[in-house]
């Protein structure tokens, strides 16, 4: 009986055969689920789909959410780009992609939206959510309720960042619909997309997606994900001309394989699309954040008397009780007008409060035994008499062309309600200013215009005095 000796050579092959069955073939059947979805970003129209609806985990396409309602919050007043944020040990524990902050750093909002959209960072991504709504438990039902505000009917967030969790899911539809409006809804944001890097405040970070942004004509977003249960998904945006297509990809094998796909589908997209659409924006959704949580309860019955108001007593002491901004305008003009009345000033100047004025007794009447002047001396020969002149206010400044600033306010509400707050504290330096409120890139500036250079150095000084925050504006030339 003959016994066959094999090889080291097939003993070899053997081993590297078995060794690549047990790699690949679990590799093969856990592979993600494979979507795509393409839109004419200009109009909405499908241009190819499949498997659109299926509910996938979305990885970091989560942040799209997280930063869609930063904006908001932004947006409405209920935080600032400059506000400071405390970081939790939640927070500084997450797993990568990080940004590595640490428990019990102090870091502006404006940074970690950076983070969290260039770098794709876990943790700055959990601050955002703790910080608008105490708690990234909390937050997710926030951003939950976003969604469906939205349209994305099959979308359930259970956390800021997009680490796999159970109940966590989207589809390739609904994360189109997302990128679609953060591209309208937010236009001065959507440009943190296409960055290649940023300052994230304490170090400079590198965009996941700047390969296909480097390499795809007309490519400027959005947002890479991936997690193992995920795979590597993607939302892209290009524009090229007056066409915009948006294309989304879920359970991409690689990060070349995926941007190989996005590239053909969004090259689909520009050929079926066609070259000029009617612009459909989508309908920005309602608000939701905890500045719209409050509830206003009316109260409906008969009236049965309504008394005509007192008239106020112009002698009486002004308390700084604002309860509508027309009641606010209504007392500010009475007591300008109070103030004005007791800052007249010909040929001299002369400071007079107005109560002073106001209870100023009447002089006693002239003793008739007095001797006049005019009545002792011998009068002279007239003469021509100069026209009269009324001496009013004399200024060396070039007229009423300074301004100051007292602040920049997220709001125009807040910034109004500061200038008449001080306009009445200082009415006296203040006399013919007028309050204007400009808006800008951060937010909204509180100014008074048309005054003079000596009474805006003046009025900043006085502010200063009492810790209020103010420089002057000189005239543009």
């Amino acid at each position: 009986m003959k016994v066959r000796h094999t090889s080291p050579a097939r003993v070899g092959l053997l081993v590297i055969s078995l060794l690549w069955l047990v790699v690949a073939l679990p590799l093969s059947v856990s592979a993600a689920p494979y979507a795509a979805y393409v839109i004419d970003a200009r109009s909405g129209e499908v241009l190819h789909a499949r498997n659109a609806d299926t509910r996938l985990h979305p990885a970091s396409l989560t942040k799209m959410m997280t930063l869609y309602v930063a904006f908001q919050a932004i947006e409405n007043g209920e935080i600032s780009l400059d506000t400071g944020v405390k970081i939790s040990g939640n927070a500084a524990a997450e797993q990568p992609s990080k940004l590595g902050l640490r428990s019990g750093q102090r870091i502006k909002f404006r940074y970690l939206i950076r983070a969290a959209a260039v770098k794709s960072a876990n943790d700055a991504a959990t601050a955002i959510g703790e910080i608008l709504e105490g708690s990234e438990a909390a937050f997710a039902r926030r951003m939950t309720r976003t969604a469906k505000s939205l349209g994305m009917s099959k979308t359930t967030f259970k956390n800021a960042h997009g680490l796999t969790e159970s109940g966590h899911l989207s589809t390739a539809r609904d994360m189109t619909t997302l990128g679609r409006h953060l591209l309208y809804d937010y236009p001065d944001y959507y440009n943190l997309f296409s960055r290649r890097t940023t300052d994230a405040g304490v170090k400079t970070v590198p965009n996941t997606n700047r390969r296909l942004l480097a390499n795809y004509k007309g490519a400027d977003g959005i947002k890479t994900g991936y997690t193992r249960a995920a795979g590597f998904n993607l939302v892209a945006s290009a524009e090229r001309g007056n066409e915009r297509i948006i294309a989304t990809v879920f359970g991409g094998r690689s990060t070349t394989t995926r941007n190989a796909r996005v590239a053909e589908l969004l090259d689909m997209g520009f050929k079926r699309a066609p070259s000029r659409v009617a612009l459909r924006k989508p309908s920005k959704p309602v608000y939701g954040g905890s500045r719209a949580k409050a509830k206003t309860i009316r109260v409906v019955r008969a009236v049965k008397k309504s008394p005509r108001p007192r008239a106020r007593s112009l002698t009486a002491d002004i308390a700084p009780v604002f309860v509508s901004l027309k009641d606010d305008v209504q007392q500010a003009l009475v007591e300008a007008q109070i103030e004005s009345a007791a800052n007249v000033q010909v040929t001299q100047v002369a400071s007079v409060s107005a109560t002073a004025v106001l209870r100023s007794p009447k002089p006693n009447a002239r003793p008739k035994a007095l001797l006049l002047a005019s009545l002792a001396q011998p009068k002279p020969e007239p003469r021509a008499q100069p026209a009269p002149q009324v001496v009013t206010r004399i200024s060396t400044s070039g007229g009423r062309h300074w301004a100051i600033n007292i602040g920049r306010y997220p709001n125009r509400y807040k910034a109004e309600r500061v200038l008449l707050k001080t306009a009445l504290s200082e009415m006296s330096t203040l006399d013919g200013a007028r309050r204007s409120v400009s808006k800008r890139k951060t937010g909204y500036d509180a100014n008074f215009v048309g005054l003079t250079r000596e009474s805006a150095d003046l009025a900043c000084r006085r502010l200063q005095a009492r810790n209020v925050q103010c420089f002057t504006i000189a005239p543009s030339s």
